[in-house]
């Protein structure tokens, strides 16, 4: 009987994750899994390769998530949430002003700038200014677009946008409820400098991604990504590297105000093609 196997594919949108999964590819192998992975430059070949049968599985974003499942109904296909971490579970953004200035409420924003991540970051633009959105709120958007195609993976656009609201160049800035206690922590963002005014609904994040039906390799593949414990000194390294300390089993129930944020911005069309304006990854 043939050794079962799966090819997943990343993005690489930092040199640690060569690091963590070469590292879960020992873990994997050594439990009777042929794991192997292959690495992409941005989150949209990624997803197509998965639908069309050239990988097996994709560590994916929740905005390559919402296409892979667009691509695959429109491909007569279909695709699961795996796995995900535990940390990717119930996540919100907030929206920042400093301290001193006399914004309150988001209603207050009106008319005023605000800056945001990337043109493909879920949890700093696309969520946040969906909240906006939807409280009715017209506001000017600055834009920071770095690293474009790894769907906020690269958190420059982010803390760019929190370096110009430090230097008084915006009025508000967008971003993740973690990147905020984060840049306060490396000095980005000064102590007690900022305040909170607004703070989305729960969301989820990545998710392990695999095409229905599945094979016994990708059944094999999630029962040991969900065996993994923190307590083994071979995996906790990279448990950390890749920021959980237990996985779960994969849901989609947190992925609706990214999904109503595409649909209102455009970003993918109800059969997955990417028609966001100004974006190419």
């Amino acid at each position: 009987m043939s050794t079962p196997g799966v090819l997943m594919g990343a993005v690489a949108y930092d040199p640690k994750v060569v690091t963590i999964w070469e590292g879960f590819r020992s873990w994997l192998r050594g439990r009777g899994l042929e794991f192997d992975f292959v690495l992409y430059s941005h989150y949209e070949r990624q997803v197509e390769d998965l639908v069309a049968g050239r990988i097996d599985a994709a560590w994916n974003s929740p905005l390559a998530w919402l296409r892979a499942e667009r691509l695959a109904t429109a491909n007569g296909t279909r695709v699961r949430a795996l796995t995900m971490r535990d940390t990717d579970q119930d996540l919100t953004s907030v929206m920042v002003v400093r301290a001193d200035s006399p914004v309150r409420s988001t209603a207050d924003l009106e008319g005023l700038t605000v800056a945001v991540g990337a043109v493909d970051s879920p949890q700093a633009t696309l969520i946040p200014l969906g909240h906006l959105a939807a409280a009715g709120v017209a506001v000017d958007v600055r834009r920071f677009d770095v690293g474009v195609g790894l769907h906020g993976d690269h958190i420059g656009g982010e803390r760019d946008a929190a370096r110009a609201l430090t230097a008084g160049e915006v009025d508000a800035a967008c971003m993740i409820d973690a990147n905020h206690l984060a840049f306060v922590r490396e000095g980005t963002l000064p102590p007690d400098g900022t305040r909170i005014i607004a703070q989305t609904t729960p969301y989820d994040h990545c998710n392990m991604t695999v095409r229905e039906p599945e094979s016994a390799g990708v059944r094999l593949f999630g029962t040991l990504l969900l065996g993994m414990s923190y307590a083994d000194p071979q995996v906790r390294p990279l448990l950390d590297l890749e920021g959980l300390t237990a996985w779960k089993d994969g849901r989609t129930t947190g992925y609706d105000a990214l999904a109503s944020a595409v649909d209102a911005t455009g970003f993918y069309s109800p059969d997955g093609r990417v028609t966001a304006t100004d974006y190419r990854p």
